[in-house]
């Protein structure tokens, strides 16, 4: 028998979104058969310390070649949490983003703005005892995406969360606070109103460095009805 409650769908975006056209070819077009999950779905995968490099977690430091990347430095922390709010501690949070310029390190990215050759713009670590992670990143930028006329996506980091079991994989993404581009984006639209705000960060100056990094905190729960919304 399952530990954990079924998923709150009212709390992720719909399979299938008109205003957001990928879906239309990725989505489902079928109801979900809900099952039994497994002994393999109620465990593992487990990710410890040894699958890190001492700066996996230092994005302005573990893809430099030949100096600093360009951009504003900011500081990334949370919490990850159970359905309970419970702290869900050792398990892996990775997350990959654009460079200051909006362009992805990827053949696929045709962007016409530069690439920095100091930014890989990826990186991983574990949660603490309290379920806390903490990256250093530069915050990214903002790019066309060819959605629809003029289609612009919004400053953000993916992240992807594994949790204790394969019961609690989550993708998503993270928004900065006061981004025009949110009212804009179906991506963003595409979740329900009233988990939307789940996706945004919140800028903070207890987490800010003084001379060196602003901070902001992104809490996320991976399951139960305060969830943070599945985006890809």
């Amino acid at each position: 028998m399952s530990k954990f409650t079924p998923r709150d769908w009212a709390s992720h975006p719909s399979y299938l979104s008109p205003e957001y056209k990928s879906s239309r070819l990725r989505g489902v077009s079928r109801n979900l058969v809900e099952i039994d999950p497994e002994l393999a779905e109620l465990t593992g995968p487990a990710f410890g310390e040894e699958v890190l490099g001492p700066l996996d977690n230092d994005l302005t430091r573990n893809g430099r070649v030949n100096g600093e990347p360009l951009g504003e430095r900011i500081i990334v922390t949370g919490r990850v949490l159970d359905e309970n709010g419970d702290a869900v501690p050792n398990t892996l949070v990775e997350v990959w983003q654009a460079n200051a310029a909006g362009r992805y390190v990827h053949i696929r990215d045709q962007h016409d703005a530069p690439l920095d050759p100091n930014f890989l713009g990826a990186g991983r670590c574990v949660t603490d005892e309290n379920g806390k992670y903490r990256f250093i990143t530069i915050k990214p930028g903002a790019y066309p995406w060819g959605n629809h006329p003029n289609a612009w996506r919004p400053n953000h980091i993916h992240f992807s969360l594994f949790g204790p079991t394969i019961a609690t994989r989550l993708v998503t993404q993270m928004y900065f606070p006061g981004d025009p581009l949110l009212d804009l984006d179906p991506i963003y639209q595409s979740v329900p109103a009233q988990s939307r705000e789940r996706l945004v960060s919140q800028f903070s100056i207890d987490v800010t460095e003084e001379n060196y990094a602003l901070g902001y905190v992104f809490d996320i729960v991976l399951r139960g009805v305060n969830a943070t919304p599945v985006e890809a």
